[in-house]
This record gives C-alpha cells, structure tokens and sequence, in this order.
C-alpha cells in the first residue's frame, strides 16, 4: 500500500514538474468608444469608434522548456473589429501574427510565421502610436512607415538575439512564395534597440518589392496595407527619455514608395498617383506626463515632408498632425480616455488626366479621408487589456 502511495506521489510530481515546463497565455486588448470627425465627405460625423487609439485583438501565446536553457515558442494573434466582431481588414483568422520557433536563453530565438517587421517592433514603440498609450489616432499619414503596425509580413523567418546590456538586434526576411519571380513580394528588414534606465533609442531599415499583393500570388505583405508599390523602403531613428513623472520622445522615419499601384486613405484610394513615386519624411515629437499614478497626459506633433515624381512637374504634399489626450486608469487593465487630433495638409499629391495636380487632404489615421486640407477629430471611449 505504502510503494502505492509513493508510486502516485512520484507520478505526480513529475506531472505538475511537466505542466510547469509548458504554459499558454491568452492576452489581448478591447478598445470601443464614440468619436467625432469633421469634413468627411464634405459633413460632420459622429461613429462608434473601433480600435482608434488601440487595435482590437486577441491571442495566445506559448511556451514549453526544453531544457539547457532551449524553449519552443508560438504566438497565434487576431485583430477583429469591436463593432461587428469581423476580422479586421480581411478573413484570415490570425491576420497579425502566427508563428512558431525556439528560443535560447544564450544565442535568441527564430521564428517562423507571419509577424511584424523589424522597423515597426524596434521603433514604433517610441512612437506615440506604438507606446504604450498606443494612440492611433497619432499614426503617420497612411500609416506610410507602419509604425501603428497596420500589416505585418507573411512567410517570413526572424531572427531576435537575446538582450546583451540594453542592446537588442535582430531582422526578417519574408519569402514571396511566388512561382513567377523570386522577387515579388518579397520582404526583408533589420532593427536595433538600446534601453537601459531612462534612455531608449532605437533604428530600423525595412524593403517590400510588389508589395500589397502587386506581382505575387501570395504576397509577404497584408492585404491591410494602405500602400501597393514595386518597391518600399522605410528606414528611421528614434530616442525617448524619461525623468520623474515626463517622457519625451523623438522619431524621424524616411518612406519610399516607388511605383505606386494604390494608395488608400479610410480604406478609399486616392486618384492620380498610378506609377508615381512618393517619398515622405516624418519628423514627430511625442511626450506623456503622469499627472497622478492613474491619470496621464499625452500629446505628439508630427510633420510629414513629402514629394511626387514620375510627371513633368513635381509635388510636395505636407501635413502637420497634433494629437493631445488624457488616459485614466481604473485598474491595472481597464483605462477610459479622451484625444483630440488636428490635421492641416496642404501642397499636391496626385495628377488629373490633363496632367494637373489634384491639391492635397488632410488624412488622419484610422478615419475616413477629409474633403478639406483641415480635419479635427475627438474621441471618447474605454479599453481593457487582458
């Protein structure tokens, strides 16, 4: 009777050691609210907001020990859309990542799937729409450098080393799975970040080729993307510093988008820029400023620099986007908040059929295009993290 009872002891021992060794985690993220916007189709709106400051998703992440410091790894993640519980943005069931690899303790992780590029993962969480007020209302116009993340890359393998000091490395490289040319679509970027203390800085470089499906049967980048061009090419800088209740922070991203074949704005493609090529700069500051433990302030200004070529004439399409908001915590998952954005554009961004320039519109992301160069929009709402 005793070897019985310390046979089952044994076993479960080992099976508590072996449910230890593994773990799933579900997480996510819920954001609703009602916002106003006006110069929409030549009106004001009011719309029940989805995902404007955060995106709507849920996921599961795992893990098992493999031992000598070896873990196997996955990550499945949806985005949906909070006002009719669709996919968001297309009807793939993990349309932001699903990926599986290892991961070493001493030499990183590889990782196989569909996952964010390294521009985005290494800079845009010094953005003010990749922070973590995550305010995506901020993101550049068309979100053309996809620091708010709008498309991550399928068919891809990274590489993440571990962290040596602060420093972190790694990159992507996404295959085109194109039987036509080895080429189309594919996509490949590198990025760094340093961290310890108050200081972060942080780089990124990242190329698509026929992007958006242009060219490939199954293209490395999401049907989501705003943008559909032969080649992109985004790369940038950013550092943020904190001290006592302030942070401030600073990015600058380059965007080539060279023969365009779309550019969208609300989901609506902008006329005249077929074969054109747009180059834009992004200058933002940013800056969150801790009022009370639960209470926050936070405000970003960007100025995007843009110019048209492949016409006669040139263009320079510019915008100056301010955002300020406040955020207060009801606990440490669930948040109600406030933003405001202003968008004044101004300049040319496409051509007529005579060859004419079509003048610019303001473009906020996450909203629908203005008919103006002026657009101001303000929302409300509450989000829980799970």
């Amino acid at each position: 009777m005793k070897r019985k009872i310390i046979s089952a002891c044994v076993v479960g021992v080992f099976a508590m050691s072996a449910h230890a060794q593994s773990s799933v985690t579900l997480y996510g993220s819920i954001d609703a609210g009602i916002t106003y916007a006006n110069n929409v189709g030549g009106k004001s709106v009011w719309q029940q907001g989805s995902g404007n400051l955060s995106d709507n998703y849920f996921g599961l992440r795992g893990a098992e020990d493999l031992g000598g410091g070896l873990k196997a790894i996955f990550t499945m993640e949806s985005g949906f859309d909070m006002n009719n519980g669709g996919f968001h943005g297309s009807d793939d069931l993990f349309n932001r990542q699903a990926f599986v690899g290892l991961k070493s303790d001493r030499y990183g992780a590889v990782t196989l799937g569909r996952q964010y590029d390294s521009t985005s993962e290494y800079l845009g969480p010094l953005s003010a729409a990749g922070a973590g007020f995550g305010n995506n209302l901020a993101g550049h116009p068309f979100d053309n450098d996809n620091l708010a993340q709008t498309y991550s890359t399928k068919n891809a393998i990274k590489y993440t080393s571990p962290d040596y000091a602060g420093i972190e490395f790694g990159g992507l490289y996404g295959f085109s799975n194109d039987a036509n040319g080895f080429t189309n679509g594919r996509s490949w970027s590198l990025g760094a970040r340093y961290g310890t203390g108050p200081l972060k800085v942080a780089a990124g470089y990242t190329q698509s080729n026929n992007s958006g499906g242009l060219g490939a049967a199954n293209s490395a980048a999401s049907a989501n993307q705003n943008v559909s061009a032969k080649t992109q090419r985004t790369y940038g800088l950013g550092a943020s510093y904190a001290f006592g209740p302030a942070q401030v922070g600073l990015v600058w991203t380059h965007s080539q988008m060279d023969g365009l074949a779309s550019l969208s704005s609300g989901g609506a493609a902008l006329p005249g820029l077929t074969g054109m090529n747009l180059h834009l700069d992004n200058y933002e500051i940013n800056g969150t400023y801790n009022v009370a433990p639960a209470l926050a302030i936070v405000s970003s200004y960007t100025f995007t620099d843009g110019t048209v070529t492949g016409n006669s004439s040139n263009n320079s399409p510019k915008w100056h986007t301010f955002v300020l908001g406040t955020d207060y915590s009801l606990s440490k998952r669930t948040d109600v908040y406030m933003a405001g954005v202003y968008q004044h554009a101004s300049g040319s961004l496409g051509y007529n059929a005579d060859g004419s320039s079509i003048g610019n519109t303001a473009s906020i992301n996450m909203l629908s295009a203005s008919s103006t160069t002026n657009q101001v929009a303000a929302t409300i709402g509450l989000r829980h993290r799970f």
